[in-house]
């Protein structure tokens, strides 16, 4: 049996700060994980689309995300990491055995990384669908991971007619931060089964309710790799704590993760014995308000800048 690989996903738990990024590394090298991922974010690239400043709620049903760009671009900007220290992870990563990863999310940004020695690339969910971003990428990245979250079926066939040839992945995702376990919908891992070679899974649940039960049980269904995100620091202590495993629950996967899956299915089934009628969902079904919120805002959040205008990652205008 092929171990699934376990990507911690260190996004921004860092606060912009490299010492405690070091710390990260270190900290999940030494508890199990495979791949260590940051973000290529931009605070510059970050788009000031006017609709979300206010928001939208109609009859008491929130129709457009309030997510005002100034204080977005504020919170952000704290969060830069120069090239210099994308270099500096690269290394510090390699030093530690473990594979470098970043997500990517503009045009612009792929082509200031693409030489750094990144040993793979991440596509977030709600650039799936960016077709021009994925021929790109393709083309300077042999190992690429795509999450789903927030993806129309037949946007999800075409992203992989886009990567033939290339060595991707898909990742199942649910894009509802957090994600309720009723929302998990395992089965759609069976689904991009049909478009993927492999098929893993980002796991966004609620760390302080349900531990790490979710990502266990994908590795129970034949996850090809498991994606949290993963922090030091107390989970109040950044926005994406609630969703992060420490040290502790990284450890806990990677010993889980080193069963046979006869041996994962008999704990899983001793721990949750109705796990079927809560996690495996529908294997197609429509994206729900939230999601549909979710992708409205997100899609398009970055663009690369060129002339002092936005080039989304969809539209197949040069940046260069």
């Amino acid at each position: 049996m092929a171990r699934a690989k376990l990507i911690a996903e260190l996004c921004q738990n860092h606060n912009g700060d490299k010492t405690l990024l070091q710390e990260m590394i270190h900290a999940a090298a030494e508890n199990g994980a495979d791949i260590i991922k940051i973000q290529s974010i931009r605070s510059k690239e970050l788009t000031h689309r006017t609709k979300f400043d206010n928001g939208l709620i109609e009859n008491g049903v929130t129709q457009i995300i309030k997510r005002p760009y100034k204080s977005e671009y504020e919170r952000l900007k704290k969060l830069d990491l120069p090239i210099e220290t994308e270099a500096w992870f690269i290394s510090e990563c390699i030093k530690f055995g473990v594979s470098p990863m970043t997500t990517v999310f503009t045009r612009a940004a792929l082509e200031e990384i693409k030489d750094l020695g990144y040993e793979a690339i991440k596509i977030a969910s709600y650039d799936c669908s960016s077709f021009q971003l994925l021929k790109e990428v393709k083309e300077y990245f042999s190992k690429i991971y795509v999450s789903t979250g927030a993806t129309y079926d037949h946007e999800i066939e075409a992203a992989a007619e886009t990567l033939k040839g290339s060595a991707f992945e898909f990742l199942h995702c649910v894009t509802i931060y957090p994600t309720p376990l009723n929302e998990l919908h395992l089965s759609r891992l069976n689904f991009l089964r049909r478009f993927s070679p492999q098929v893993g899974y980002s796991d966004h649940s609620l760390v302080r309710e349900t531990g790490t039960i979710a990502s266990r049980i994908a590795l129970g269904l034949g996850a090809s790799c498991i994606e949290r995100h993963f922090t030091i620091l107390d989970d109040d202590k950044t926005k994406d704590g609630p969703v992060s495993i420490t040290p502790k629950g990284l450890k806990e996967l990677s010993d889980f993760n080193s069963l046979e899956r006869k041996e994962q299915m008999k704990i899983i089934n001793k721990e949750m014995p109705d796990w079927q009628n809560i996690v495996l969902g529908d294997s197609t079904r429509p994206l729900t308000h939230n999601e549909k919120l979710n992708r409205d805002y997100y899609r398009g959040r970055f663009a690369s800048i060129v002339d002092g205008e936005p080039v989304y990652n969809w539209e197949i205008n040069p940046i260069k």
